[in-house]
């Protein structure tokens, strides 16, 4: 870092040093337009979603006639039909940038691009052939789940604080989507560690 360098001269009251520290700050910090697409992708939209899971499951499993009021249902189905109409936008949307905007830079055909940088080394080729393929085969799974889940939610409403079997079903298919999601998201960093867009 050329600023810890003593770069600044006496007399300047370390407005050289400043300059320098700025023009280092400002080159470290560029992200190109890839880089950008891949934070949205996995931070801004990968991660509120995997909480938005988290949340909309507490909120189903604690959905019940015997501990609720009849107003505390009422909150907690329209809290849950919000959350998860969001949830599954995230859920969609996340999908279909990694699929429409990110896997075309990644399967580039140039020597550099992420998928050539998996393949030439016998040591990452398993990336791509496995984990890279599968997750952009089965992340479409995650979606579809959570969309039925949140069908069921905005369909039953109150019946599933009392109806168990409908609300164990969404449940199920919330969990399902969970996993799907969580699993491509740890396969996909690991990828992207391995061999970053940019």
């Amino acid at each position: 870092m050329p600023f810890l360098a003593g770069t600044g001269k006496a007399g300047t009251g370390g407005a050289e040093s400043v300059a320098v520290w700025n023009a280092y700050l400002s080159q470290a910090m560029e992200l190109t337009t890839r880089e950008i697409w891949a934070l949205v992708h996995g931070l801004v939209i990968g991660g509120p979603l995997l909480l938005a899971f988290a949340a909309v499951l507490v909120s189903l499993y604690g959905l019940r006639s015997e501990l609720l009021t009849a107003e505390g249902v009422r909150d907690r189905v329209r809290q849950l039909r919000l959350g998860a109409g969001v949830m599954v936008a995230m859920s969609w949307a996340i999908v279909l940038i990694g699929t429409w905007v990110l896997l075309p830079w990644y399967r580039e055909d140039s020597p550099d691009s992420a998928r050539s940088i998996l393949v030439a080394d016998p040591g990452t080729r398993q990336w791509h052939e496995f984990a890279d393929v599968w997750k952009t085969h089965v992340a479409f799974m995650a979606p579809m789940l959570a969309t039925a889940a949140a069908t069921l939610v905005a369909y039953y409403g109150r019946t599933l604080a009392r109806d168990r079997t409908v609300r164990n079903l969404a449940l199920a298919l919330f969990v399902g989507a969970f996993a799907v999601t969580s699993l491509a998201a740890l396969i996909g960093s690991l990828v992207t560690r391995a061999a970053p867009i940019r």
